[in-house]
């Protein structure tokens, strides 16, 4: 079980197409939605006779009711406590004595079950996901354990992680009123006031077939696929689902600087993030030109890399990332660690460099070069997704649950590759702005 932070698990996929191909499939799933509004996609992939089974539920930690952060992945800890068919741990028992796996994470915008299993057990973990979509069962003597366990688990990956706890104040700070400056996996006061029937009600209110998406990946035909989830899943009635009414932020007008210190910190880390569109929110005429605006200050051979790594040796590492998947509003980060020197730990130099080549690319722009060559660095990196029956299902799953459509994942490499470098320029100078960017430091030192 895990929380899921951006990006990443919008695997978009994709498939570095040789001239004349640019009407290629990369997954080309059969979609069917069955009578209580279950959409069921399946990805044929018979090389090998196993399958990936993912339920989606368009449902996280965004969406939940004020003063409970935490309430969707506290949930996702009791969707494994059983049912009246199935004992606590009963179900990932099940699915190992089959030879399978199973997990479950937690983004802010969905929440995900899957199971990687041997396809003539497929019907074994479809009844026991079915089961639980429709029949959980939680008493207080469960639920209450269970939250001491998500509390640990806070202690693991936030409270002893000190990159992790200044994140979380990082995007305290950048996300002035929505939901996505809260943790996913919720702030530790309010993790120990929630309850087990906090969870019932989130489960009745958000868990139903007519808010689920199942995907099926591996060596199963999509027919086969459909008679199995119309045996299943098709007598779970529907339920009236409330619409997803989030907040939204009022425009930023200031920068933001954090810093922080830990005797846990061996290296200076800096950061810098700024609010972005999406595919769904905003400026999204520019998502796809800020994948390859990040593919071309950050990646390997970028421009950040390339001068402060390589030539002037001011930075350990450099990096850009861009998440274009949220329902909302997305960001776009510029991240480093700094070389320390005699003089300091470098980081007023490191951000005066970046200022300089920030400024110089908003001004010029990138080179027709640069953005084919982003293009096929990227194109050439989601190739790895194909040969995956988890990357193609979590491809499909994320767009789906994030109000996305197929086309979206599957026609990715085409859109990519007519991003221009004049696109890449107006995207830069719509985003770039450091008049209300959000700037951390965590340097080592004093407890943090």
């Amino acid at each position: 079980m895990s929380m899921f932070r951006p990006a990443r698990l919008f695997l978009i996929a994709a498939l570095l197409l040789a001239p004349g191909a640019a009407s290629a499939k990369l997954f080309d799933p059969a979609v069917f939605t069955l009578p209580n509004g279950l959409q069921v996609v399946v990805v044929t992939n018979m090389r090998a006779p196993v399958v990936t089974h993912m339920v989606w539920y368009k449902v996280g930690a965004a969406d939940e009711p004020r003063g409970k952060s935490g309430i969707a992945h506290y949930l996702e800890h009791l969707m494994f406590k059983g049912t009246d068919k199935l004992a606590q741990g009963e179900f990932s028992r099940t699915v190992a004595r089959n030879g399978g796996r199973d997990n479950a994470f937690t983004s802010y915008d969905y929440t995900a079950y899957f199971q990687d299993i041997a396809v003539d057990r497929l019907p074994v973990v479809m009844a026991m996901e079915a089961d639980r979509m429709a029949n959980l069962r939680l008493t207080e003597a469960v639920a209450l354990p269970e939250r001491d366990v998500v509390l640990q688990e806070r202690r693991q990956v936030v409270d002893s992680q000190p990159s992790a706890a200044l994140n979380e104040q990082i995007n305290a700070a950048l996300f002035l009123n929505h939901p996505y400056r809260l943790p996913i996996i919720g702030w530790e006061h309010e993790i120990r006031g929630l309850t087990y029937q906090d969870a019932l009600d989130f489960y009745r209110t958000w868990y139903a077939p007519n808010n689920a998406i199942l995907v099926i990946a591996g060596g199963i035909e999509a027919q086969a696929a459909l008679k199995l989830a119309e045996t299943f899943y098709g007598p779970i009635p529907s339920r009236p689902v409330p619409t997803r009414v989030r907040v939204q932020d009022p425009p930023r007008n200031s920068t933001a600087r954090i810093e922080a210190a830990s005797d846990r910190v061996r290296q200076t880390a800096w950061s810098r993030r700024q609010i972005a569109p999406s595919y769904h929110r905003g400026a999204s005429e520019h998502a796809m030109a800020l994948q390859v605006l990040s593919e071309i200050l950050g990646g390997p051979t970028g421009r950040l890399n390339r001068a402060l790594v390589q030539e002037q040796q001011i930075a350990i590492s450099i990096g850009a990332g861009y998440d274009p998947s949220p329902i909302d509003m997305s960001t776009f980060w510029i991240f480093a660690t700094p070389r320390s020197t005699a003089a300091g730990d470098g980081v007023a130099e490191l951000e005066t460099a970046i200022d300089k080549i920030i400024a110089e690319f908003l001004k010029d722009g990138p080179t027709p070069e640069e953005v084919t060559r982003a293009i096929n660095r990227s194109r050439n990196a989601a190739l790895y997704a194909l040969d995956s029956l988890p990357g193609a299902a979590r491809a499909l799953g994320a767009a789906l649950a994030t109000g996305g459509d197929l086309a979206q994942v599957e026609e990715w490499p085409e859109r990519l590759a007519k991003v221009t470098p004049e696109q890449v320029k107006a995207a830069a100078v719509a985003v770039l702005k450091r008049d209300v960017a959000v700037t951390s430091v965590l340097r080592p030192g004093s407890a943090f």
